[in-house]
């Protein structure tokens, strides 16, 4: 029998907040949280995560980024791309690209997803600065580290899915400018 389709759950029509504060925090507009209904995922579905932008980093003293899905009001981490050294040469309204892929591993009151994915930007520690060239800034992610299970997460509720992203530095600042969350179900339907 062969999978579903890719049914997109929810997309952004407009950007994110501008993220400067140096902290974790949502860089999707409100509207592009989606509610997953309790018990909708099967062992087997797909979730999908595409979303780009554009990103700003200090000199010399960059910081990290990372990128993390979060469900629920405590917003527990189910996707985490880890902490990325960022360029140290200067990098202004440089673009990123972040698309990741999980496929849920087990259901219920600690479910779990294993993810994989790549992110891309020249806003990361030894990638040529723009216009100098080459570009070799896409990295896997997790980053530095053995892909693993995500952290468990109670599926029988329902839980707010949130996009966020982490920076360790106030002296930089992302936009992300479109976000999709997608699902392709194991049954087919």
């Amino acid at each position: 029998m062969s999978l579903g389709y890719w049914e997109t759950l929810v997309s952004s029509a407009v950007d994110g907040p501008t993220l400067t504060a140096g902290t974790r925090a949502s860089c999707i507009d409100a509207s592009a949280k989606y509610t997953l209904a309790p018990n909708r995922l099967k062992v087997g579905d797909i979730l999908r995560i595409r979303a780009f932008g554009r990103i700003s980093t200090a000199v010399t003293t960059p910081g990290n980024s990372s990128w993390d899905l979060s469900a629920g009001a405590l917003g527990n981490k189910i996707f985490d791309t880890l902490p990325l050294l960022g360029n140290i040469v200067v990098q202004t309204t440089v673009p990123w690209w972040l698309e990741a892929e999980g496929i849920v591993r087990t259901v219920g009151a600690a479910g779990t997803v294993f993810w994989g994915g790549l992110v891309s930007s020249t806003a990361f520690l030894n990638v040529a600065a723009v216009g100098t060239g080459p570009y070799a800034g896409v990295v896997p992610v997790p980053f530095n580290t053995a892909p693993v299970v995500g952290t468990g997460w109670n599926m029988t509720v329902a839980n707010v899915l949130d996009f966020n992203f982490t920076q360790t530095t106030a002296t930089s600042s992302l936009i992300c400018h479109n976000y999709t969350l997608s699902l392709m179900s194991s049954s087919g339907f």
